[in-house]
């Protein structure tokens, strides 16, 4: 009788894998959003750093009558502007990305290290970008609420009555909210609860949330306090006097609007170094393009009676 040899009959898993390549993603960065706002407003290029906003002096002393039958006697009008506008200067965000060339040398397949550094980077400066339009303290949208456009709600969460008191303040060709993803949640459930669910749209190819016809755009970038949050309404464009992105063209070694990536050298550690810059503002061209509601609650637990 034949003895049976003491081994396996094929070949195992373990063994198998030490031939064969594996399919390799590129690195995964969880932080990147969408980022709609860069995407929903209008951008406007900016020479030399600067923006000046000229606005009319008393623009509700500016009115015309009718004349009378005889045209000898035309009425007389001019608009007068402000001496002194505002000027608005880009801001500059800035990161210097350092890599070995023994690294990107003999690292870079099947995905090139020093691309991928630099797509991980520019990511976080985007999202730095977003950050800064809405939080900065200068130029920020929550910064340039003129208070007259500054709402609170009742008490709970956003309700249609808050977003539709919002829409009374902004009239004049709103283009879209601005909330946290956490907030329009909890406008979502309110109007469910109140048997008026609002009716979906498809923009770049994701479905939102709206109310009137306005879309509400997330943005994780929304700040929330204590359980408390905001929502923003915008008139957008030039044309329309409303709020719009400044950023500088034509810069060297651009990759996107207002963002450029030059390579500063290597220094005597074989250490390649890249600047990556962005350049960017946002201006409230008149105050009654921009409103804010307060005080949003997001409580999930809130108890109705």
């Amino acid at each position: 009788m034949t003895e049976l040899l003491d081994h396996p009959s094929a070949l195992g898993d373990g063994a198998a894998r030490q031939l064969a390549n594996a399919t390799k993603t590129v690195p995964q960065m969880s932080s990147i959003t969408p980022r709609w706002l860069v995407r929903c407003l209008e951008w406007v290029p900016v020479e030399a750093g600067i923006f000046r906003l000229n606005k009319v002096k008393n623009p509700g002393s500016v009115t015309v009558e009718c004349s009378c039958r005889d045209e000898r006697d035309l009425p007389e009008i001019f608009v007068d502007y402000e001496e002194n506008p505002r000027e608005i200067l880009l801001s500059a965000v800035n990161t210097v990305v350092d890599i070995h060339t023994r690294v990107s040398d003999l690292y870079s397949v099947p995905h090139n290290q020093i691309a991928e550094q630099l797509r991980l980077s520019i990511e976080a400066i985007k999202e730095r970008q977003e950050n800064e339009l809405i939080n900065n303290p200068e130029y920020g949208l929550l910064s340039n609420v003129d208070p007259a456009y500054t709402l609170s709600t009742r008490v709970g969460p956003p309700t249609p009555d808050d977003l539709d008191e919002l829409i009374a303040r902004v009239w004049k060709q709103p283009a879209f909210f601005l909330a946290h993803p956490r907030t329009i949640a909890a406008f979502g459930r309110e109007c469910t609860r109140r048997g008026v669910p609002p009716v979906i749209v498809t923009l770049f190819g994701t479905p939102f949330l709206t109310w009137r016809g306005l879309p509400l755009v997330p943005s994780n970038k929304v700040p929330i306090e204590n359980e408390r949050s905001k929502i923003l309404l915008l008139r957008t464009g030039q044309a329309r006097q409303g709020v719009v992105g400044l950023f500088q063209p034509n810069l060297p070694g651009e990759q996107s609007m207002g963002l450029s990536v030059r390579f500063m050298g290597i220094n005597r550690k074989a250490i390649a170094s890249y600047l990556i810059s962005l350049y960017c503002s946002l201006a409230v061209l008149t105050e009654d393009a921009l409103g804010v509601l307060e005080n949003v609650e997001l409580d999930t637990y809130h108890v109705y009676d």
